[in-house]
């Protein structure tokens, strides 16, 4: 007799209170390999002036503490909030700051900084004279500005900053003040939620379809509203960089301000009622706004509805206006979009959205720019002729890129390249920029006619970026630099001065740290270093590290990157163990699945998620092993999601077998998230691996029912594809070994906690070889100093009991 695979689903569901044995043990440290890689000390984080004469270095630490991550936090709406601060919890920081002059080489500290600092929103002025910064005390966050002539810092705002929506601050134009969102005097008192209520919570539908996904920290009740307010609401206020404050707005609960390019206007988005209890604040009712610099309000753009419902799709979109934004090249020109369709992609539409400029002050009508055939993308704006226009449709995976003429109403717009997104050996790179008079970057045009690019150059023999003009008229390209890259990595970061041919680029190998430098891209001559950072993982030097290419069964190039200890003789080729890492990812063609994305010659960053951390225990490591899930014409990826998933694991390992260094039959494979799931569907539908180590993954998709990943129909429309991905629904024919690993406080919409609890209940129920961890305070990633490294030493554990030293 068949049994209904839902009823399973759901019966296990209900079952939160089975029993099974738990270990009480404490936090652990990895071995010592490990540990000396994993608490390697992290490189400054920097901030570059606009002439690159100075560079503001950022002192970072790699953790925070468990006591940290304890601290008491609210979770509304989808936002996780520090009660005692009022800023975003989870937040990482910035310990110290030192600024460098580039051309002397000199580093000097910032006279005056806050003691036992905790740093955060670090920006400079417009007129680059300054420096503004948050710093988070015990109890509140104030503003402190940095005299960078003087290399002194002051506070210049007591902490009652409110850093939950908005960034808490921004510069103003004339760089000599800011704009600051400060908690409003009579902000109330905060709500226990042990308040007794006065009747139920109702929800009701009137028969619409209302598919979300799996929000999570959402509100629950009056008193969540009330504590959403308690939180959110601010007042708008200017502090000039001596500390004088002076009223701007009244309390509202403030989502985003924007400054005109003249500076002489605001767009100021505020969340309105009613609230939702089934979607975050981004879908909540909010006033779109304009007012001038004196806080007089100049028009109302937008009044957002509640939207609870969208139609079905990842292309589909609300009605009214989006992605209102002001013009980089006009004084004072709003810009906004306008869906063709209704939002929904399901209907027929020769043109998808609409895109429109309103000037200031708003008192004539406004101009249609451009209609596009996909969903509006974006605007790179260049003057009044010349403009970047990018559209894109998720469903087919396509974007496309046009010259637009702004001048003209409703104009026609000329194509200059439509590719798959995931066709990155076809990518032409993004247009240089300059900044105008009004301190706003807008394209570069060399001569009316050229724009220069700067483009990523994959191609299937490695990655080669290079710097080309291209000409607006004919539509040629002309390449005027590329990088050798034969032992090293070298990347263009950002075109600094496109007039005098001046860029940032970083250089990197396998085991040399990236550092920065200016190029002229032109005669191709260096001309100075910017960065002189140091390789933290010392202990890496001597690992072998390659890029592998193969083929899968069907024919589909894959490629992964191939790590081998110190001192491995290739010649000899003494049988490893091996640890796996991937995650799938959905294409809709085969050649495009097939490109190769990394470099044998990228740095090698150690992070708590990496696998790489092995290598040095005498593994081999497969890292980043393409697992592409490919549907094409008619076909969805996930029609055959288990299939591919096993023909990829088997070609990969094939692969690395047949060069001779592996004991296929010591083979273990690992994920986190997706991989986490992944990673659970191939120890359940193959024997290809002795163990598996799962991170924060999904394992019941009736669970996320109404889509997941890039999945876009809902359970209902396709049973039989969510229950054969779903890993607790073939519970019972996991017989490989399996570490759980969790956060406790997981905030990802679709892999709640409950996803390994209850099927770690059924694994277990069913005599599966299966442990579990659960990480106190820990999100969908981990940041306390003690999760991360019982994390290494559980997967260290894991591996070497049940892969290296398999009997």
């Amino acid at each position: 007799m068949k049994i209904n695979k839902l009823v399973i689903g759901i019966a296990f569901l209900l079952l939160s209170g089975t029993i099974f044995a738990q270990i009480d043990m404490k936090y652990q440290l990895p071995s010592k390999e490990i540990l000396e890689m994993a608490d390697a000390p992290a490189s400054p984080g920097i901030r570059l002036n606009r002439d690159v004469s100075k560079m503001i270095l950022m002192e970072r630490r790699q953790y925070k503490s468990l006591q940290e991550m304890a601290e008491k936090e609210s979770r509304l709406a989808g936002l996780r909030i520090n009660a005692k601060t009022s800023g975003p919890s989870r937040q990482s920081f910035v310990y110290g700051l030192k600024v460098k002059d580039l051309k002397s080489g000199e580093i000097s500290k910032v006279k005056g900084m806050p003691e036992d600092a905790l740093i955060s929103e670090v920006r400079w002025s417009p007129n680059q004279k300054h420096i503004a910064f948050l710093n988070t005390k015990e109890n509140g966050i104030e503003l402190w500005v940095v005299d960078l002539k003087k290399l002194e810092a002051n506070r210049v705002c007591d902490p009652i900053i409110n850093n939950v929506l908005e960034e808490g601050y921004g510069w103003c134009k004339d760089s000599k003040s800011l704009l600051v969102s400060i908690l409003p005097k009579d902000r109330g008192e905060y709500l226990s939620g042990n308040i007794l209520p006065k009747g139920p919570i109702v929800s009701v539908n009137n028969g619409q379809k209302a598919q979300n996904r799996t929000y999570q920290d959402l509100l629950k009740n009056k008193v969540d509203e009330a504590n959403f307010d308690y939180f959110t609401t601010s007042e708008l206020i200017k502090v000039d960089l001596k500390g004088n404050k002076t009223p701007f707005l009244a309390k509202g609960i403030y989502y985003g301000l924007q400054f005109s390019p003249n500076g002489k206007y605001i767009t100021v988005t505020t969340i309105q009622r009613p609230y939702s209890y089934i979607v975050p604040l981004y879908r909540f009712p909010r006033n779109v706004d304009v007012y001038d610099m004196e806080g007089n309000l100049v028009k109302n753009i937008e009044n957002v509805p509640l939207t609870e419902t969208l139609p079905q799709g990842f292309d589909a979109v609300r009605k009214g206006k989006r992605s209102i934004s002001w013009r980089a090249d006009q004084p004072a020109s709003l810009t906004y979009v306008v869906a063709l369709d209704g939002g929904d992609p399901e209907v027929e539409s020769e043109y998808r959205d609409e895109l429109f400029q309103w000037n200031a002050p708003f008192d004539k009508e406004p101009k249609s720019l451009a209609k596009t055939k996909r969903r509006y993308a974006g605007v790179q704006w260049g003057d009044d002729k010349t403009a970047l226009l990018y559209d894109y449709f998720w469903s087919d995976r396509m974007i496309g890129t046009y010259l637009m003429n702004p001048s003209k109403e409703n104009g026609k717009l000329k194509v200059i390249q439509e590719r798959s997104r995931q066709d990155i050996y076809s990518d032409m790179g993004d247009a240089a920029t300059e900044l105008n008079d009004f301190n706003k970057r807008v394209l570069y045009i060399e001569k009316g006619r050229y724009l220069i690019m700067e483009a990523p150059g994959y191609t299937p023999k490695g990655k080669f970026p290079y710097i080309a003009k291209y000409d607006l008229k004919t539509g040629k390209t002309q390449k005027l630099w590329q990088a050798e890259n034969k032992d090293k990595l070298e990347t263009v970061a950002f075109i600094i001065d496109p007039k005098k041919s001046i860029m940032l680029t970083s250089i990197e190998a396998p085991t040399e740290y990236p550092n920065y430098y200016l190029r002229n891209f032109k005669t191709g001559k260096m001309l100075r270093t910017v960065t002189n950072f140091e390789n933290p993982y010392k202990a890496m030097e001597g690992v072998h590290k390659e890029v592998i290419k193969y083929k899968r069964k069907d024919g589909v190039e894959l490629s992964a990157t191939l790590y081998l200890p110190k001192g491995y003789d290739k010649k000899k080729k003494e049988k490893l163990p091996m640890v796996m890492w991937a995650y799938p990812r959905e294409f809709k063609d085969k050649a495009a699945a097939g490109q190769v994305s990394s470099s044998s010659n990228e740095f090698t960053y150690l992070w708590y998620g990496s696998p790489v951390f092995w290598v040095m225990k005498g593994y081999a490591v497969l890292d980043d092993a393409a697992f592409p899930i490919i549907g094409e014409g008619d076909q969805e990826p996930n029609d055959s999601f288990v299939e591919q998933l096993v023909s990829n694991a088997e070609a990969a390992i094939d692969a690395v077998d047949q060069l001779g260094y592996i004991d296929r039959n010591r083979v273990a494979v690992g994920g986190h998230s997706y991989g986490a799931f992944m990673t659970a569907n191939l120890l359940t539908h193959s024997d290809l691996f002795a163990a598996g180590i799962a991170r924060s993954g999904a394992y019941n998709r009736t669970l996320t029912p109404f889509g997941f990943q890039s999945e876009e129909r809902n359970y209902w429309e396709a049973p039989s594809i969510y229950n054969r991905m779903s890993p607790f629904m073939n519970a019972e024919k996991m017989k490989h070994p399996l570490l759980l690993i969790h956060g406790d406080a997981d905030n990802n919409p679709g892999t709640h906690t409950m996803q390994s609890k209850r099927y770690f209940n059924a694994l277990k129920g069913l005599g599966a070889n299966v442990r579990m961890v659960l990480l106190p305070f820990e999100s969908h990633s981990y940041r306390a100093r003690e999760s991360v490294m019982h994390v290494l030493w559980e997967q260290d554990q894991w591996l070497d009991k049940y892969v290296k030293n398999k009997k």
